[in-house]
């Protein structure tokens, strides 16, 4: 499929007025309000969305919704990140086996935008030979779903900043990026480009990044001057939904909020972090079971050699290799009445988070 240059949304800022971003919220409404609450968003605030706030949660389509209404507000501006430009589905670029890939898609996660509009539509989608034959109805139902969709940016520009879903390459021009350019690139951070303008993006969960342990916190790296956000919403277990803080548009004194739903409880014990440990994440998750236990099976980790327990429910199958849900042995370093988030509770301990990061905490809890 041929791609012609992105839409970039040039923005102009007042003075300070703070800006908030936000990105891959995935569906999940809850989390885009406890973010947003935490943060105090008003009225004098400019939001970005900064791509993915639809597919992989439950709530596309009332999602969808939320950010059309916010967007009226005048003070909300969303860009397009590559879960949400649905509405290529009507272009003329479109593959012709493209409706079929869809439909499989559908089927096997059982959510996601055209799911919940099927659904609304009284649309069975487990009844449907293929989706070109409900397109038409899908399209002249949910024009004004449609019309948003297509309005939006792949990119916002200010004075400052850019926001861009996953990337932008450096030494061209920001009006010559395809579509594809700013919607995808994985370890953007890791690439070595350097730019005169912040790039903030999300795309690319910023645990991934790390091998020791495991943060879901907002990266700032002020040398290549990029801002990476994605706190893992919806795709790992411990994920959080981040919020970029910037003050005002001439500003480089960078916060951050974040939200998630897990219940806080208060370390009676202290006890001392790890001075080794390790994170297998995505992509790298193949492990050879060496013993297979009821709760925790102890693995080692096939391209690290690295050993572990892990909780045998993570594993995906019961054969010797297999790969694994995201999981770390790592310990956290707690005082007595710190706040932990918990987020698994098991027979050895319980698996929390202090301050974003996550870890292992084998002591008492009020």
């Amino acid at each position: 499929m041929s791609e012609t240059f992105a839409k970039i949304e040039r923005l102009e800022l007042a003075p300070r007025q703070r800006i908030l971003v936000v990105s891959d919220v995935h569906g999940n409404v809850p989390y885009l309000e406890g973010v947003l609450r935490k943060a105090g968003f008003c009225d004098a605030d400019a939001l970005i969305l900064d791509g993915d706030f639809l597919e992989k949660g439950k709530e596309s389509l009332r999602m969808l919704r939320i950010v059309m209404a916010l967007s009226e507000r005048g003070n909300t501006h969303a860009l397009l990140g590559n879960c949400d430009d649905w509405h290529t589905i009507y272009s003329d670029d479109w593959p012709e086996d493209g409706d079929e890939q869809v439909l499989r898609y559908m089927l096997r996660r059982k959510s996601g935008l055209l799911w919940d509009m099927c659904n609304d539509a009284g649309l069975d989608p487990f009844e449907m030979e293929s989706l070109t034959a409900v397109k038409a109805q899908l399209k002249e139902r949910y024009a004004a779903e449609w019309a948003f969709l297509a309005s939006l940016p792949y990119a916002i520009e200010t004075e400052n900043f850019i926001f861009a879903h996953a990337s932008v390459r450096p030494g061209k021009k920001l009006s010559e990026h395809t579509p594809a350019e700013l919607k995808h690139c994985d370890h953007f951070l890791t690439r070595g480009w350097r730019f005169d303008k912040w790039i903030v993006v999300g795309h690319w969960p910023v645990m991934l990044y790390g091998e020791e342990r495991v943060s879901a916190n907002p990266i700032i790296d002020r040398e290549k001057k990029i801002i990476s956000i994605d706190g893992g919403c919806v795709l790992k277990d411990d994920g959080q939904l981040n919020c970029l803080v910037i003050p005002d548009k001439d500003s480089e004194d960078f916060g951050w909020v974040a939200y998630d739903p897990f219940p806080e409880r208060v370390a009676l014990d202290d006890q001392t972090g790890s001075e080794r440990s390790y994170y297998i994440r995505w992509g790298d998750s193949r492990v050879e079971v060496l013993q297979r236990g009821e709760e925790f099976s102890h693995c080692r980790h096939v391209r690290t050699g690295y050993e572990m327990d892990i909780l045998t429910r993570y594993l995906f199958t019961e054969n010797r290799f297999t790969d694994c849900n995201d999981c770390t042995d790592y310990v956290l370093a707690v005082r007595e009445g710190d706040r932990l988030s918990i987020v698994e509770e098991t027979s050895r301990g319980v698996f929390a988070k202090a301050n974003g990061v996550s870890g292992w905490y084998f002591g008492r809890l009020l």
